[in-house]
C-alpha cells in the first residue's frame, strides 16, 4: 500500500511535455520552410551558398576564380576531401591549371592517381573550353552502370575512385588494374560497354533493362541490352534455371554483339552448363545464333577458325606492361598522353580487339542511326595505327588486314 501510494505521488507530479509549443508559435506550422530546426541540415550548412554559386562561374574564366570558388567546385565535383589542403595551397584558378600532377600530390595530398586524373581532365577541359556529353555523368550514375554491365562488384573501387561520365571515356588499361579489374573477360565488357556509350553518344538512359514488344529483336537492339535484360532473354528460352549465374559476369548486349571472340561456348562456361548436357549447349547455340543474327555468326565462326586464334575463357588475367631494359632509354621522350592505351578508342569508327584496331560490321549495327548514317558519309577509308593497315570496304561486308612495316 505505501509503495502504490508513493507511486501514485510520483505519477502526479509528471507533466505532459508541450511538443506542441513549436507550432503553436509559429503561424505557419502547416507549410514546410526551409531555414527551420532540421535534423539533415548540417552537412548542408558547412558552406554557405554566397561562396560557392555554379551558375555564375559559367561566365567567368577559370583562370580567375576566387579560393572559395575553387572549393566549393572541388566540393561538387567529388573531391571534397582535398579541400583543407587547397585552401592553404591554391590561390586562383590561375594556380591550379598551371600546376602538375606532383604538385596535387605534394601541396593537395592526392595520392589516389585516379582522382589526379579526375582533376586534370577536368581542367584540361576548362582549358580547351570543350565541351563533352560525357561530362554530364557523375560518378554515381557510373555505380548504376556498373549494375546495367553485369559488374556490380567493382562498385566500391569505382565510387572510392570518383570516376565519372569523363574518366570512363578516358580509361585506360592500367586504369582498370589500379581499380582492380584483372578478369580479360571484364576487360572487353567494359570496352564494349564503352563503345555503346560512344555511340549513342553518352546517352545516359541507351541501356535496356526490360523486355519490349518486340518479338524478334535486331542486332542494334541486343547491343543496347543490359545484364538483366540478357537474364531475361534466358528465361525467355527456357534457361531460366541458369540465369542466375550471369550476375556479376559482365556480360550484356554490347559484349554478346561486339566481341567476336564471345560465343555461346562462352556463354555456356559463365551458364555453368556441364559439357555432358549437350543437347542443352545445342540448344543455347540455336538460340544465341538466332539472337546475334546470321552475319555475326559467320563473323564469330570465321574469327574463331582464322590461325592464333586464342578463345576467349573465363579465367584469364590482364597483367600489367613490363618495361624491358631497350624501353628504359625512351622513358624521358615519351610523351604523357597515353591514347594509344584507351580501352576502347576515343574514334566511334574504330573498335580495338585483342590489340588490334579493327572495325566489324557488328559495330556498325550497334551505332545509333544518326552516327551510323555519320560514318557512311565517307565510305571508303582507311586507319592506319601500330603497324597495321586497315582497309574497310564500301559496304562494310569485310575488312582486309595488310600487315606493313612503317
Amino acid at each position: 500500500m505505501k509503495n502504490n501510494r508513493s507511486f501514485k505521488r510520483l505519477w502526479g507530479k509528471l507533466r505532459r511535455t508541450q511538443s506542441g509549443g513549436l507550432q503553436a508559435a509559429d503561424p505557419d506550422g502547416g507549410q514546410f520552410r526551409r531555414g527551420g530546426l532540421r535534423a539533415t541540415a548540417g552537412p548542408r550548412l558547412t558552406r554557405t551558398p554566397e561562396a560557392y554559386d555554379p551558375s555564375s562561374d559559367m561566365n567567368i574564366p577559370f583562370s580567375q576564380w576566387t579560393k572559395e570558388q575553387i572549393c566549393g567546385w572541388l566540393e561538387d565535383y567529388g573531391l571534397g576531401q582535398y579541400v583543407s589542403l587547397s585552401r592553404q595551397w591554391v590561390e586562383n584558378g590561375q594556380m591550379l591549371l598551371s600546376a602538375t600532377p606532383q604538385d596535387f600530390e605534394k601541396e593537395m595530398g592526392m595520392k589516389n592517381p585516379l582522382h589526379r586524373k579526375k582533376l586534370q581532365l577536368a581542367l584540361r577541359a576548362f582549358t580547351t573550353k570543350t565541351v563533352e556529353k560525357s561530362a554530364e555523368l557523375d560518378h554515381i550514375w557510373v555505380t548504376r552502370w556498373l549494375d546495367d554491365i553485369g559488374l556490380p562488384q567493382y562498385k566500391d573501387q569505382f565510387h572510392e575512385a570518383r570516376v565519372d561520365g569523363r574518366m570512363i571515356q578516358y580509361l585506360t588499361v592500367n586504369d582498370l588494374l589500379t581499380l582492380k579489374v584483372t578478369s580479360q573477360l571484364h576487360h572487353l565488357s567494359i570496352k564494349c560497354a564503352i563503345h555503346v556509350l560512344h555511340a549513342n553518344k553518352f546517352n545516359p538512359h541507351c541501356l535496356r533493362r526490360r523486355p519490349g514488344e518486340e518479338k524478334q529483336p535486331t542486332p542494334s537492339e541486343v547491343v543496347q541490352w543490359s545484364n538483366h535484360r540478357v537474364m531475361e532473354w534466358l528465361r525467355a528460352v527456357d534457361l531460366a534455371e541458369y540465369a542466375p549465374n550471369l550476375r556479376g559476369s559482365g556480360v550484356h548486349g554490347g559484349l554478346i554483339i561486339l566481341e567476336p571472340r564471345f560465343s555461346s561456348e562462352t556463354l555456356a562456361l559463365l551458364l555453368n552448363i556441364p559439357p555432358q548436357k549437350t543437347l542443352l549447349r545445342r540448344h543455347l547455340a540455336t538460340a544465341f545464333s538466332s539472337l546475334v543474327g546470321p552475319q555475326a555468326t559467320q563473323e564469330k565462326r570465321e574469327y574463331g577458325n582464322a590461325t592464333g586464334h586464342i578463345p576467349l575463357t573465363t579465367t584469364a588475367k590482364v597483367k600489367p606492361k613490363k618495361l624491358g631494359f631497350t624501353q628504359f632509354s625512351h622513358l624521358r621522350k615519351r610523351k604523357p598522353d597515353d591514347s594509344a592505351d584507351y580501352i576502347c578508342p576515343i574514334d566511334t569508327g574504330a573498335l580495338t580487339v585483342n590489340g588490334i584496331s579493327r572495325l566489324p560490321s557488328a559495330a556498325l549495327r550497334g551505332l545509333s542511326p544518326s552516327l551510323c548514317s555519320e560514318l557512311l558519309d565517307g565510305l571508303q577509308r582507311c586507319y592506319v595505327k601500330q603497324g597495321i593497315f586497315l582497309y574497310f570496304s564500301p559496304d562494310f561486308a569485310y575488312t582486309r588486314i595488310v600487315w606493313s612495316v612503317l
